[in-house]
């Protein structure tokens, strides 16, 4: 058995997998470990499966784009169905404060090249059928933007690295890393040790229990989300939908939903009063509160049939932007942590940059992206980016 590779990637989820296909890609000898019985396990297959480059943050905006020149042309360029589903997001609007935000946040996004444009009430309600007409104001869309099956992309990165060389080992947890004058040398597991000499820490919610093992402190503390999915309906919804009305009883911030590619309708909120920590179990408020903002933005939907719910993490950042960059203090380490709930959009994007730090020992972002995700920073929470 092959005990010795030139970069191990911890951790087989949204970043981790497309990290080691890139890697792998480029010639290096690469391992994948992760903890869980098969990639995307974690916190990836939670995730509902947006994807789009439509932010306020530069990196996000710039790791995003890559993501979507990817995923879009997946299918053309390795054969494999991953769910694209093209469609845009739409972003609706009933407060005059909220097109004020969005309006604003529109000439940085166009100084990225972003498709997205303001529309008004009678486009949005063309663009969402059956949006309720009372009040709304118009919204942003973004056309380019689109969804992807969170089951499908994980094993289609696996394989595309596997391919180029690509090693994985599950049901196997990580439980040292040895260090050396300064740099890393070794990976060591409860099945045996790996030597190396780069590690990329990948591992999500779990990233802080990395840091304490490597002996550096990784500011990222895991927030629990509920999400669910509905039986198949017939086809009426192309986009996937931001809504951004305060929640019934001032519960939930954000709902997002879309139709995805088997027509089952999938969503989830962000709830007004964060739950800490790693509690999966779902709540009995989650669906009551949902169906009623639902059923609320578009009548037509009271009678969708909810097959499942569940709860996945958000590995948040003090300031809500990743972190993807070398740490200085240890030579041969990445981390490409804290992806703060989007690391399915950002993870083949941000797998790009993973490459470019490992083998270039530098980013391939510009200086104003890099800085926002650079590990050592300035984590001010007044900069949290106004569309997380």
């Amino acid at each position: 058995m092959t005990t010795s590779f030139d970069a191990i990637v911890v951790g087989g989820g949204s970043v981790g997998v497309p990290a080691a296909y890139n890697l792998a890609q480029q010639g290096l000898r690469v391992l994948v470990i992760d903890r869980r019985a098969a990639v995307g396990q974690g916190d990836n297959k939670a995730a509902i499966g947006g994807i789009r480059a439509t932010h306020s943050d530069p990196a996000k905006i710039i790791l995003c784009s890559r993501s979507l020149e990817q995923m879009s042309s997946w299918k053309e360029t390795h054969g494999v169905d991953v769910g694209w589903k093209p469609g845009g997001y739409a972003f609706p609007v009933y407060d005059a404060g909220f097109e004020k935000t969005l309006k604003a946040l529109l000439p940085i996004q166009k100084s990225y090249q972003l498709d997205i444009d303001w529309v008004d009430a009678d486009t949005m309600a063309d663009i969402i059928p059956g949006i309720t007409r009372e009040g709304l104001r118009g919204g942003t869309f973004s056309p380019n933007d689109g969804q992807l099956s969170p089951l499908k992309v994980p094993t289609a990165f696996m394989r595309a690295a596997m391919a180029c060389g690509a090693q994985f080992r599950f049901n196997e947890r990580v439980v040292a890393y040895e260090q050396q004058g300064g740099r890393i040398r070794a990976v060591v597991t409860d099945q045996g040790r790996y030597e190396t000499a780069h590690v990329v820490i990948a591992t999500g919610s779990d990233a802080a229990e990395d840091g304490e093992a490597l002996g550096i402190q990784i500011p990222v503390v895991p927030e629990a989300h509920e999400g669910g999915i509905t039986a198949p309906v017939a086809h009426f919804l192309n986009p996937l939908v931001v809504d951004m009305r305060p929640g019934p009883e001032g519960k939930t911030a954000n709902f997002y939903f879309g139709q995805n590619a088997e027509g089952q309708i999938i969503f989830c909120y962000t709830p007004k009063e964060l739950f800490i920590g790693q509690d999966r179990e779902s709540s009995s408020e989650f669906l009551p509160i949902l169906a009623q903002r639902m059923i609320s933005l578009i009548p037509k939907m009271q009678n969708l049939l909810v097959r499942r719910v569940w709860r996945g993490c958000y590995p948040m950042t003090p300031d809500g932007v990743p972190i993807v960059d070398n740490v200085l203090e240890i030579e041969g380490l990445t981390l490409a942590v804290g992806m703060c709930g989007q690391g399915f959009m950002l993870g083949p994007g941000v797998g790009e940059e993973v490459a470019s730090l490992v083998l270039n020992g530098q980013t391939s972002l510009s200086e104003e992206a890099h800085q926002r995700i650079r590990y050592n920073r300035d984590y001010d929470t007044s900069s949290v980016e106004a569309l997380k």
